[in-house]
């Protein structure tokens, strides 16, 4: 892992699986960031190169243990594609609806002395709708393009062109979709004061700030396996499915 101030975030994030967790931890950006470089990153958010750079040689090491994270850099689209639905999407439509009416009864205990709140929610509410549609339309158009793209060309077939022209378009547009999530995931975090539960917080107030910042996480890892593993690959598919028309 040499040179690893020049590396880009999204590169090491897929390169080391335990680096996620790290970023995680860290408050470095390795989903909509992952452009960024480890060094610019690391300056951003008041960090040691060194330290981080030695904290990603040990999750290195980790990855080589026999419970490592599944590479997804290998394998078939579709298998990934299955993980990011039946993981992922499953989990984010869960919650979304069981934090909907959880924000309703801590907002109407806690609101009068906690007016933070109706603002978190507000910003909750943007984000269940936009995501609630963001993954329909993967499920609907992006995700069934590209199995059917990989479909076709194990099976050396022609590859019908796409209506929406490439699929460079519908990974572009739900790219942009990753970065207002994430701004969105930011207002919510810093609303909360990194989710800081207040001294008078009832055992529903502790559930909502867990699960806000459990459902954080989880779209982290989720919007990093698009963007830097499944739409990289589909493109990169794409441009080979060239052959085979």
């Amino acid at each position: 892992m040499a040179n690893l101030a020049t590396r880009t975030i999204g590169d090491l994030a897929t390169e080391v699986p335990g680096a996620t967790r790290l970023f995680e931890k860290l408050g470095i950006d390795y989903c909509c960031g992952g452009s960024s470089s480890l060094e610019a990153a690391c300056s951003i958010a008041g960090l040691s190169l060194e330290e981080v750079s030695l904290s990603l040689e040990q999750a290195k090491e980790t990855e080589k243990q026999p419970n490592a994270s599944k590479d997804w850099r290998q394998g078939r689209l579709s298998e990934l594609i299955s993980h990011i639905m039946t993981t992922h999407h499953v989990f984010t439509r869960e919650e979304l609806a069981r934090l909907n009416p959880l924000f309703d009864k801590v907002c109407s205990v806690h609101g009068k002395n906690h007016p933070e709140l109706f603002t978190i929610c507000k910003s909750f509410g943007v984000l269940s709708q936009e995501l609630t549609l963001h993954m329909h339309k993967e499920e609907q158009v992006l995700f069934p393009y590209i199995l059917r793209m990989e479909q076709e060309m194990l099976a050396h077939r022609a590859v019908p062109s796409p209506p929406f022209g490439t699929v460079q378009n519908p990974v572009r547009m739900m790219m942009k979709e990753h970065e207002k999530a994430g701004d969105l995931l930011v207002q919510i975090r810093k609303g909360s004061s990194n989710f800081t539960v207040p001294a008078d917080g009832c055992s529903s107030f502790r559930s909502l700030y867990q699960s806000l910042a459990a459902l954080e996480e989880d779209l982290h890892q989720h919007i990093h396996l698009e963007n830097n593993l499944l739409f990289p690959r589909a493109v990169e598919m794409e441009g080979s499915a060239q052959n085979f028309r």
